[in-house]
């Protein structure tokens, strides 16, 4: 199929768009860093009266430089993560390998998934250096990397090994899918890629978490009747309780649901035990039972159905646009003329489509980010119903302190990021139940 001029205008305008957004994002992002680093730096010098009696200085401070630092190589993945596209994109770094692989194996399944493991390949060797600058530097410089060389060779290795086992199985079903199932491909698509997720949380605690860490179930019979109680209490019921091996490879601590359905469990990071007295435990459970509560984990679930649903949508008419390729620096596989077959462009819609969404999708991510702050608030508040409000108070500081967050962040930057609401908050609202 010939590409007529007419074709052009589209694509000169998707070119516009993409680089319009690319760089007022960065922009925005660039200003909201600045303005964290500000902010934490000037209140750095004095703990917040809030916490006086509960934090030390040395502790809040830390915590500053913990968080700029943080920031700053924010700023760094930021530009490297802007350079990257522009290479994949409009510099033509996607079409180039595309090219390539097709002059190789042909046009088919094959030469799709190729690109798609070449591509992932290449994006996991740019991404390296910072991941281990991130882990062996500067999580290392504040005290909280456990992680030794062996340990993430051997998780880089289980993770490539998953990647490819569940991996390319899915991408060649999804291909196959697109290009087998007519114009509705994007519906039957999106009916797999939802059905494996819910799949994924039921096999990943039993199946996949084991491989990368070892999980014991709590033998401290105090703690496991105090818990049991508390679950009751709430109408909940799990599989099990277990202590999760989070010390071998970070200081940070933290608890969780995993699962769905039956195979639902609580875990428990062995340095959260270490840290916090049974009834601050107990507290922090009842946070994370209040999300199941007010079906916080429901209405997440459907809001990704929905989300997905209507990207595959958008993907499956987009899929079809010659501009959409062309606009984005990638020249389309085309027959031209009726005795060519046509290499399939599936792998390439599905690429280019991953790399420019979320272009244009930050802009909206303070909503989401809203949303989020709401529903801790409302777990905050059936905790403190359920457990004790000084238990949850004093866990939540000990978790900031013992985690290094800052409890001075720039209320603008929280307003884009932040999925958990800031310390001052959070207790601001346990002393005022009245709001929700």
């Amino acid at each position: 199929m010939p590409i007529s001029d007419a074709a052009f205008s589209p694509a000169m305008a998707l070119t516009l768009a993409f680089a319009v957004a690319l760089s007022l994002g960065l922009a925005l992002k660039f200003w909201l860093a600045t303005r964290q680093i500000r902010h934490v730096a000037q209140h750095r010098h004095e703990v917040p009266a809030p916490f006086a009696e509960r934090i030390s200085l040395t502790a809040h401070q830390k915590a500053a430089s913990y968080t700029i630092a943080k920031v700053r190589l924010g700023l760094l993945e930021m530009a490297l993560g802007a350079a990257v596209l522009l290479g994949w994109t409009l510099l033509g770094g996607l079409d180039a390998l595309n090219q390539v692989l097709l002059h190789a194996l042909g046009g088919g399944t094959w030469q799709q998934l190729a690109l798609f493991a070449a591509f992932a390949a290449i994006s996991g060797l740019i991404d390296l250096p910072l991941s281990l600058y991130q882990t062996f530097v500067l999580e290392e410089r504040f005290g909280f990397n456990k992680m030794t060389w062996r340990l993430w060779i051997a998780d880089a290795f289980k993770g490539l090994l998953i990647g490819a086992l569940l991996g390319l199985p899915i991408a060649a079903l999804i291909l196959w899918i697109m290009g087998a199932t007519g114009p509705l491909w994007w519906l039957w698509a999106w009916c797999f890629w939802m059905g494996f997720n819910l799949l994924l949380m039921v096999i990943y605690p039993t199946f996949i978490a084991p491989w990368f860490n070892k999980f014991q179930p709590l033998d401290d019979e105090s703690l496991k009747a105090r818990v049991t109680a508390l679950m009751q209490r709430c109408g909940f019921s799990a599989k099990g309780l277990f202590v999760m091996d989070g010390s071998r490879r970070s200081a940070h601590a933290n608890a969780y649901f995993t699962g769905f359905g039956a195979a639902q469990r609580v875990v428990f990071y062995d340095t959260l035990l270490r840290q916090l007295a049974p009834g601050e435990v107990e507290a922090v459970l009842a946070h994370e039972l209040g999300h199941f509560k007010h079906r916080h984990i429901i209405q997440r679930i459907v809001a990704m159905f929905a989300l997905s649903l209507a990207g595959f949508a958008m993907l499956g008419w987009l899929s079809n646009q010659v501009w959409f390729y062309t606009g984005l620096g990638v020249r389309p596989n085309l027959s031209l003329d009726a005795a060519t077959a046509a290499a399939p462009n599936d792998a390439l819609a599905l690429l280019l489509f991953m790399l420019v969404v979320p272009v244009f999708t930050f802009f909206i991510s303070p909503i989401f980010s809203q949303l989020s702050r709401r529903h801790e608030f409302q777990a905050d508040a059936y905790a403190v119903a359920q457990a004790s409000g000084t238990d949850l108070s004093s866990a939540l500081l000990k978790l900031y302190e013992d985690n290094a967050s800052t409890l001075t962040p720039d209320p603008v930057y929280v307003k884009f990021y932040y999925s958990h609401p800031p310390a001052t908050e959070r207790l601001a609202r346990m002393l005022s139940p009245s709001h929700p």
